[in-house]
């Protein structure tokens, strides 16, 4: 059993917010999101394999990276703006399918004792009609799949 994602589309603001509870201490979360070999392990849907292209989550660094589906690729990009623990990590995210639609990304990482964590985020599209076909996209089946398969993973490595 996983904890449940929360995602909220508040009514007329371009905005995405995701809640998430981690069984594991927030040093393992932030790993999982900064290691390119552990997130390449658990970012998006089941079935899909990941490469990674470039991995930098320092500030002003950036990623890039692919998602196949058969012959299908989905590319996704952007530039970190910072990435600690204490502050979070924000970045730019834009999917190079519709490339000019860039979100800021913010994600708060919070302990809450007792080995568990908490994964705060908040998503800032350039319009309600962005911010709408990215929720369309199949985003949600994506952020769970991913969240199910981060669970998996930080069961093996916080152990």
């Amino acid at each position: 059993m996983t904890n449940p994602t929360k995602i909220t589309l508040p009514e007329g603001l371009p905005f995405i917010e995701i809640e998430r509870e981690f069984d594991a201490p927030v040093e393992a979360v932030f790993r999982a999101h900064t290691d390119p070999e552990l997130v390449k392990n658990w970012l998006g849907p089941r079935g899909y394999e990941m490469e990674i292209d470039r991995w930098d989550l320092v500030p002003g660094g950036g990623y890039r990276y692919v998602h196949r589906d058969g012959d299908d690729e989905y590319w996704f990009n952007g530039v970190v703006h910072s990435a600690s623990i204490e502050n979070g990590i924000v970045q730019t995210f834009e999917f190079e399918g519709f490339p000019g639609v860039v979100s800021l990304e913010s994600q708060k990482l919070e302990d809450l004792g007792n080995g568990r964590s908490r994964v705060t985020g908040h998503s800032v599209y350039p319009s309600l009609e962005a911010r709408d076909g990215m929720a369309q996209s199949g985003m949600e089946q994506g952020v769970n799949d991913g969240y199910e398969r981060l669970d998996e993973l930080l069961a093996m490595v916080s152990t």
